[in-house]
């Protein structure tokens, strides 16, 4: 995981235990006083937010507490590419130039342009140098790309 994916884990770690958590609990008070538990519908409903931000909280704990953070930002660019460089590539065929940073699976965000280390061009291109030509299986067939820019940010 990139050190910006880990910083945005623990940021959504504490937004969950520190201002959601007590949100609920207090949801879950006020719904008790209202009476039989039974047919209480905000109740019910209070009670399954609490299981879906606890079964988040040990998720993210769960990650956090097993992630390997790669920062690449204190490596020597060498013009590699390895995981969590920023890659520019040229599709030859249509001349349009696409930025990517290879990120982590639980990073990734297509329209932030974060592709996850797993995806088919980021297999690719894991590997290569800049200015190397590649071609990359994608959904719409092979696509040959040129490397303009590796970057360690």
């Amino acid at each position: 995981m990139t050190v910006v994916g880990a910083e945005r884990l623990r940021k959504e770690l504490d937004y969950l235990k520190f201002e959601k958590r007590p949100v609920i609990a207090q949801a879950i008070g006020e719904a008790r006083e209202l009476g039989d538990l039974k047919e209480n519908a905000e109740y019910h409903a209070a009670r399954e937010e609490q299981g879906l931000c606890e079964a988040r909280v040990r998720d993210i704990e769960g990650k956090l507490s097993n992630v390997q953070i790669i920062d690449v930002t204190k490596m020597p660019n060498t013009g590699r590419i390895i995981f969590g460089t920023t890659v520019t590539i040229l599709n030859i065929d249509t001349d349009v130039e696409v930025t990517y940073r290879i990120v982590g699976e639980d990073e990734a965000d297509i329209k932030e342009n974060l592709i996850s280390v797993s995806s088919p061009i980021a297999r690719g291109l894991i590997g290569k140098n800049l200015d190397d030509e590649v071609n990359i299986a994608t959904p719409g067939g092979i696509t040959e790309y040129e490397i303009t820019a590796v970057e360690y940010i």
